[in-house]
């Protein structure tokens, strides 16, 4: 089975996140949905991976070009502006010594509250500072009787091996997989998609944690601060790329199994089998050689086996020759590695000699075809002799570190001092928008190639479809219903109705009998007679036009039901630095830009109309088009916490401030608590809005009774 009929039947079965995944049938054909989906990820991949390899190809000044994606990196990883370098309170809570070797258990913490667990290698006799590795743990978590022991037992043999020979190692556990258990899992599993509104990942948290681990080692005599080196594997070996990427006293990285291209995650489908430590915040829609580029001119070995289908081999292959690239323009062809070993995503020891011989290489001036006299690396510890603390701090925030490690704008919003204030924090805000939270979106100025494919009158109703390029290859429908017999161009107000799927099956039930040539293939159900007859009693007393577009993934473009499928088709968007709200807030916009091109369509009013979290899509693509008349959302979220799903969003802006925007501009009608909405009524008040211009209604259901 090739990655792109996985992707099409959507096959992937998670064995374990952030570890190896299995490939199974599913005996279901991909719907029309599924295959425009894979289409566009493919088409998306490609844009953005050959815009990468350009830039890498064409860069003249390598140095400065690398502050700045530094600078970019550290913003995507949740660490713009860097957090303060507080007191690590570093402890030792124990040593072992066995075999030549002292481990000592150290407890420090990267923030306040935040902990870090380890163990340092190093050898019982030594004579001045050794080359210092910082040995960074896979999804390997060792749990007895319901105690954590960290994943740092699992990997104890390499701290060790290090430590016989010659180095000293500090071997650290991570977020999730450490004795005390933070989340690794937010959008993979557990449904946290603000963590992409707050711009956080916990890649962020592993990448801060090693930074601080390096200012630990500073501090220690026995190790070699201009000879730090770093290695790990799987989730290691994502975090050995994220600390070497950022600072410049790692000397030496071996990355293991811990990175491939943008197009297997995306296209083939591989980021089902990763959980979030193992990806930045895509704000900058970079593809990952850009990581290892950061490295150059230091020497970097990659490494991975052959037959690793969470890290498959060709886009491995693809990121190192693009990265050698690199290394050759910045005369350093000889400082960057490949080794492939043959097995699965496994850690094994033979997998693990070059990366030895590498920083025997690096750091002690081996040659190449030199043999180390020993290679082996046992496990001579028990769980419990390498735990460090003898119980969990009281104050520990690991366990919710997501919700204070970026920050975001305060839940309460301050109203602006005066309206001069007001322009100026508008002028930021959208500048912030595009450049943060939208950055995915296509160049504006796409023909729509709107088309009429169907139109028929009945019972006094107009009715037809019609078809437009959102961009390329998301062609979208949109229905309108009016008078029959009254042109586009008579008509008072046109309301254009962004539908969530809920919403598409009362409009099928609606009009989809009624119409039936409308909906070729669709699954029509039942009329609802009574919603049927109130359309008709509208449009006998009402010049207006009702418009209704599904929004990609809805009604004829949906995708997949299955609930963990569509998870990933989310993650996949946020991966290519995208969001699905952020690409559906566009198809609304590109709706509104077709109703304009309708003969007649300008001339009418425009109002927007939407519910849930499409409420907020249709808020936001209202401060982007021009002349919207009125907007009434419905069950409008108050926070982005609750949804739309924006890249980066709560660092900078919340709902309430957007539809301030929007109700400056448009008439704005928010069906739902008075007293939620405060901020936007006090923040009319200060604005002298006209009195029209904004209404906090009570809910349908609640005016009517029900």
């Amino acid at each position: 089975m090739t990655h792109r009929h996985a992707l099409l039947a959507f096959l992937l079965t998670i064995a374990s996140p952030g570890m190896a995944a299995d490939y199974r049938s599913i005996p279901t054909e991909p719907t029309e949905g599924d295959r425009i989906l894979a289409n566009y990820f493919d088409r998306e991949t490609r844009r953005l991976t050959t815009r990468n390899a350009a830039f890498l190809e064409n860069v003249a000044d390598w140095a400065a070009t690398q502050a700045e994606m530094r600078r970019q990196l550290f913003e995507m990883l949740g660490l713009q502006p860097l957090p303060a370098r507080s007191d690590l309170k570093a402890e030792v809570t124990g040593s072992i010594e066995r075999d030549g070797v002292i481990v000592e258990k150290i407890v420090f913490q990267s923030r306040p509250g935040l902990y870090v667990t380890a163990d340092y290698y190093r050898p019982a006799k030594q004579e001045g500072p050794l080359p210092t590795i910082l040995y960074v743990c896979g999804h390997g978590g060792v749990k007895i009787d319901g105690v954590s022991y960290g994943n740092k037992v699992t990997y104890q043999h390499h701290g060790n091996w290090f430590a016989k020979n010659g180095y000293t190692c500090l071997t650290i556990d991570t977020l999730q997989l450490g004795e005390i258990e933070g989340k690794h899992h937010g959008t993979h599993n557990l449904g946290r998609w603000w963590w992409n509104s707050r711009g956080y990942t916990p890649a962020g948290v592993e990448a801060w944690n090693c930074i601080r681990a390096l200012d630990y080692l500073e501090t220690r005599p026995e190790a070699d601060s201009e000879k730090f080196g770093v290695t790990g594997r799987s989730g290691g070996g994502a975090y050995t790329l994220w600390i070497a990427a950022l600072d410049e006293r790692i000397k030496v990285a071996a990355p293991v199994a811990g990175i491939t291209s943008m197009k297997n995650h995306v296209s083939d489908g591989c980021i089902e089998g990763h959980c979030d430590c193992m990806f930045m915040v895509n704000t900058y829609r970079w593809d990952f050689p850009l990581i290892t580029a950061l490295i150059a001119p230091r020497p970097l070995m990659i490494l991975n086996t052959d037959k690793d289908n969470i890290f498959p081999l060709d886009g491995v292959v693809d990121v190192y020759q693009k990265t050698r690239k690199v290394y050759e323009a910045m005369g350093a062809g000889d400082k960057i590695g490949f080794a492939i070993y043959e097995g699965p995503h496994k850690d094994t020891q033979p997998l693990r000699v070059p990366a030895f011989h590498w920083f025997e290489r690096q750091f002690k001036g081996i040659e190449l075809g030199d043999e180390i006299a020993d290679t082996r690396a046992p496990k001579p510890f028990e769980p419990a002799e390498l735990k460090v603390l003898p119980e969990i701090p009281g104050n520990e925030r690991n366990t919710f570190i997501d919700e204070y490690f970026t920050k975001r704008v305060p839940t309460r919003l301050p109203l602006p001092e005066s309206k001069s204030d007001w322009e100026a924090s508008k002028a930021l805000l959208f500048n912030r928008l595009q450049t943060r939270s939208f950055r995915g979106w296509p160049s504006a100025g796409e023909d729509l190639h709107l088309t009429e494919d169907f139109r028929e009158e009945k019972d006094g109703i107009a009715f037809s479809k019609w078809s437009f390029d959102s961009q390329t290859g998301v062609r979208l429908p949109l229905y309108f219903a009016h008078a029959a017999g009254a042109p586009v161009g008579d008509l008072e107000l046109i309301v254009l109705n962004a539908l969530e799927e809920d919403d598409w099956q009362s409009f099928l039930a609606t009009y989809g009998r009624v119409f039936s040539g409308a909906f070729p293939g669709a699954t029509l159900p039942e009329t609802d007679e009574e919603a049927y007859s109130s359309e008709k009693g509208l449009h006998a007393s009402q010049k207006w036009g009702m418009l209704y577009l599904p929004v990609r993934g809805v009604g004829p473009t949906a995708w997949t039901t299955d609930e963990k499928e569509r998870t990933h088709i989310r993650r996949r968007f946020a991966l290519l630095g995208q969001t699905l709200d952020g690409m559906r807030i566009w198809d609304i916009r590109r709706g509104i830009q077709a109703v304009r091109e309708f003969d007649g369509g300008s001339e009418p009013k425009l109002w927007l109309q939407a519910s849930g979290v499409m409420a907020g899509n249709a808020l936001y693509a209202s401060i982007f088009e021009k002349d919207i008349h009125r907007i009434d959302l419905h069950r409008l979220p108050l926070s982005h916490q609750d949804g739309p799903e924006l890249l980066n969003v709560l660092r900078f802006t919340d709902i309430p401030q957007i539809a301030g925007i929007a109700g400056e501009r448009s008439q704005l009608r928010i069906y739902g608590n008075p007293e939620d909405w405060s901020y936007l009524t006090e923040l009319a008040g200060k604005l002298e809005w006209p009195d029209k211009q904004l209404q906090i209604r009570k809910p349908v259901g609640e005016v009517q009774g029900e």
